[in-house]
């Protein structure tokens, strides 16, 4: 098992938002995550990489083992050296050109020299189709370009695992199809991925598990295609009819 995440409790003020989430994650899985919103889907992907400090739960990453509430600086640090995670809003340096956006975190973050962070960042972004903007700011790019460029930044770190928080979410509709399209070749390419989305058809088409959450819960979870076709409690399948209902 990648990655083994077990009873994942978080409370903000006098909410609970997760109460006990468990998930396992082979490598190479794609995993949707979805849900209502307020179900607490991107809270629990935070806490997962430590962007919020979880308040019980534990996590086991290619076998180290970490209590969420009260792991160190440095057992951070050695997970996400593992992860990328992707925002909805992209989180570009706006003073910075898509290369430099790309190579900081491998200079500054892994102190890799400026010749081979480059080599690294243009193969990043050949691979999501950004390799003609290198000198480009992101204020001349589309909502779609910026996403790109983040998906490259992330891929440039060679996580063994990839977090991505409702990434199309924040994107006028005929932008949603290029992102998209960067994730599925990226998950028939191997990459292991979480994904909170709403995008129903790219959940069901390419991920391989769903995590379905309602009100801090896991309500099902399991294969994609099991989910989709045969949803063993009431809720998901309301769920299901009603996100497909409004596609149509």
């Amino acid at each position: 098992m990648m990655l083994k995440i077990r009873d994942v409790h978080k409370r903000f003020e006098n909410t609970d938002v997760l109460k006990g989430i468990d998930l396992d994650v082979e490598k190479g899985d794609v995993v949707a995550i979805l849900g209502p919103s307020g179900s607490g889907k991107t809270t629990f992907l935070r806490c997962v990489n430590f962007l919020e400090r979880a308040d019980k739960g534990t996590i086991n990453f290619d076998g180290i083992t970490v209590d969420m509430p009260t792991a160190t600086k440095q057992m951070i640090h050695t997970l996400r050296k593992k992860t990328a995670f992707v925002f909805q809003n992209y989180n570009l340096f706006q003073n910075k050109t898509v290369l430099q956006n790309v190579t900081l975190g491998l200079t500054a973050g892994l102190h890799m020299n400026k010749a081979e962070a480059r080599d690294i960042a243009e193969d990043a972004l050949r691979r999501v189709g950004m390799a003609d903007k290198l000198t480009s700011y992101p204020v001349q790019l589309s909502g779609g370009q910026q996403q790109r460029v983040a998906i490259a930044r992330g891929l440039a770190s060679s996580p063994e695992i990839i977090y991505f928080d409702e990434p199309t979410s924040a994107l006028d509709p005929e932008l949603i199809g290029e992102v998209l399209a960067v994730m599925r070749r990226l998950a028939e390419e191997g990459m292991t991925m979480l994904v909170v989305t709403h995008e129903m058809e790219f959940a069901r088409s390419v991920s391989s598990r769903v995590l379905f959450m309602e009100g801090g819960y896991v309500i099902e979870s399991g294969p994609t295609a099991e989910f989709f076709q045969h949803p063993k409690t009431q809720r998901s399948q309301e769920f299901i009819h009603s996100l497909l209902s409004a596609r149509e």
